[in-house]
């Protein structure tokens, strides 16, 4: 597999994290110039409007369980395990992000959320158990 086609999830899924981060400053923006934050929202999360806050929940939430994701890929490029499964599985995994981060930010519905979080969750466990095997069997 080539490197542009395993880094291809990782550039889609740094640009997801960006998008986010300018919504953010959107959001948090427009709510220092409508004069519903005050002095103490750099201090509180829960000084920020709720629309705020969903997405700044949002934007941490990339950091959580998608490190794994990024931490994988590296191993994978460097022990030379990352195949077409690999590449396919990462794609799944980026755009289940991309669909939880647009539920998320938009109407934070708990089910179609929660559905887009398992099916990532459980596609880099995949990943990770697919890894392992190959790493530990030296297949």
């Amino acid at each position: 597999m080539s490197v542009q086609a395993i880094l291809l999830p990782v550039f889609a899924y740094v640009l997801l994290v960006l998008i986010i981060l300018i919504e953010l400053g959107r959001r948090r923006g427009q709510a220092v110039k409508a004069g519903e934050v005050g002095k103490d929202a750099s201090l509180r999360e829960n000084a920020w409007p709720d629309r705020v806050t969903q997405v700044s929940n949002d934007f941490r939430n990339q950091f959580e369980i998608p490190v794994l994701f990024l931490a994988l890929v590296a191993f994978a490029m460097f022990t030379r395990k990352a195949d077409l499964l690999f590449v396919v599985l990462s794609w799944v995994f980026v755009i289940s992000r991309y669909v939880h981060a647009f539920i998320h930010t938009t109407s934070n519905s708990m089910v179609p959320r929660l559905s887009a979080y398992f099916i990532g969750v459980v596609v880099l466990m995949v990943m990770w158990i697919i890894f392992a095997v190959q790493i530990l069997l030296a297949v």
